[in-house]
């Protein structure tokens, strides 16, 4: 069977039911036929900027209607949108747009890069139906070294959309919220799985935990994804706010992108109920993933689930499996003779045999084949000999009310090699002995911070990234 564009998709969406919403930001809504023609004509101007079938596009927007229309277009060339954050220091733009090497760029003024001219209009009759080779080009986070860009191997079809919206359990013709920035992966994947299902999506321009809520009962909200910074200050909220939200229309909030401490998960599987709560680990480059509800869940707490997709292996140094219950390094591949699903722009992948790939992550895996993760690699901290996780400190210093966010790093030490240095993130003083007395109840003592510091703004941007080693770099 031939593959459906997704311009094909949106024109038949369009003509079932030309007035439905189809995408909402704000006060601005565009209605399914709204959305086909002004994509129609969007993608006119990128084709006289030259953007051709198998060109990248880099899209540098804030979160928006423009953001989706963006997106829209460039698939109905056969092009691959390109997500960036429009807030990307120029440096760092520049080194993804040199492994990139776009046709265009969108939203983002650089030197030297063609961007599409104001206050030309085009027709907006369809276009000839064509798929792009590769539906998504995300850039990884480059937070360290050479950025590179992960072209997916899927093509930009609508059996492509139809598979993620059915892996993820979400309602055709439903009602979506973007809760997160579209430049990440999974915003991006989900709310174009949704779209393209029939979906009215509903934009956040940012994330604010109690405009969450307003939306999800505005729009009767069925699905959202959520990282657990977005939950954290959920449910940092008033209780009164969270318990007057009308949440009732919830049918699935996934959550994924960052562990989510324990304490913080069982709060959101009392409120909304372990039915309606899942949680997804995978890596962008998509060779394995595990899903998890949370029913099973309460029988495996801490865990990300079994492996639903691929393969997962948790390995030594030598590259050797542990036993079952003890910590290693997670590596993954897809299940063998099955397609690539990605490849590397501007890096290689670090492989071992028969196809294993670091994910960067340290974890375990359980005699029943569940998979608990630890933390990333990079991150851990090696005190007195001792491997010190920031993520479980973390976990642990979030729970404290006065906490709305926390980033824990190791600082230089002639006696122990690292000490913990914690900086919060608080909505009053920093109070150090009643933190400390707070660890002491969920910490061993080596784990506990020597120093504190308190900052006045978010230490995790609206995906749940924190960048530990700028933290620390700025520190020393």
């Amino acid at each position: 069977m031939q593959p459906t564009a997704l311009a094909d998709r949106l024109a038949r969406l369009a003509e079932a039911d030309p007035d439905r919403p189809a995408v909402t930001c704000g006060p601005e809504t565009l209605t399914r036929r709204e959305l086909d023609r002004r994509t129609n004509a969007l993608a006119r101007a990128y084709a006289d900027c030259g953007v051709v079938a198998g060109d990248l596009v880099t899209i540098g927007l804030p979160n928006g209607v423009e953001f989706v229309c963006a997106a829209v277009a460039t698939w109905k060339l056969g092009a691959t949108p390109q997500p960036v954050s429009h807030r990307l220091p120029l440096a760092e733009l520049t080194a993804v747009l040199d492994v990139a090497e776009p046709a265009l760029v969108i939203g983002l003024d650089v030197p030297g890069r063609q961007t599409v001219p104001a206050g030309h209009e085009y027709p907006d009759d369809p276009l000839p139906p064509v798929i792009a080779a590769s539906w998504k080009a995300p850039a990884s986070g480059g937070s360290t070294g050479r950025p590179k860009v992960i072209m997916s191997t899927q093509p930009a079809c609508a059996e492509v959309m139809d598979e993620y919206a059915g892996a993820f359990a979400m309602p055709p013709d439903g009602v979506h919220l973007v809760a997160g920035p579209l430049s990440h992966n999974g915003p991006f994947m989900m709310a174009s799985a949704a779209l393209f299902t029939g979906s009215h999506v509903v934009v956040m321009p940012k994330f604010d935990p109690a405009e969450l809520l307003r939306l999800i009962e505005a729009y009767r909200v069925q699905w959202t994804f959520l990282v657990p910074t977005m939950m954290h200050r959920v449910w940092r909220l008033p209780e009164e706010v969270r318990a007057e939200a009308d949440v009732s229309s919830l049918q699935i909030v996934l959550h994924g992108a960052a562990p989510c401490a324990p304490w913080l998960k069982r709060a959101w599987l009392d409120w909304l109920g372990p039915h309606r709560v899942f949680e997804l680990y995978a890596a962008t480059e998509a060779q394995a993933a595990c899903l998890i509800s949370g029913a099973e869940w309460l029988d495996h707490p801490g865990s990300v689930g079994r492996v639903a997709r691929g393969e997962i292996r948790v390995l030594d140094a030598e590259h050797r499996d542990v036993p079952p219950g003890e910590t290693g390094e997670i590596w993954m591949r897809r299940t063998p003779g099955s397609p690539e699903t990605y490849r590397y722009l501007g890096a290689k992948a670090t492989i071992v045999n028969d196809g294993w790939e670091s994910t960067g992550d340290i974890g375990r895996m359980d005699a029943e084949g569940y998979v608990y993760l630890a933390d990333r690699k990079p991150d851990m901290i090696l005190v007195g000999g001792a491997n010190i996780f920031p993520a479980e400190i973390e976990n642990a210093l979030d729970e404290h009310p006065s906490v709305l966010s926390s980033c824990v790093i190791g600082l230089p030490d002639e006696e122990y090699g690292n000490v913990i240095h914690a900086v919060v993130q608080t909505d009053g003083p920093l109070d150090e002995a009643a933190l400390l007395g707070h660890l002491k109840d969920r910490l061993a003592t080596y784990k506990l911070p020597r120093t504190f510091e308190r900052v006045e703004f978010p230490l995790r941007d609206d995906a749940g990234k924190v960048r530990r080693a700028q933290v620390r770099e700025r520190r020393l």
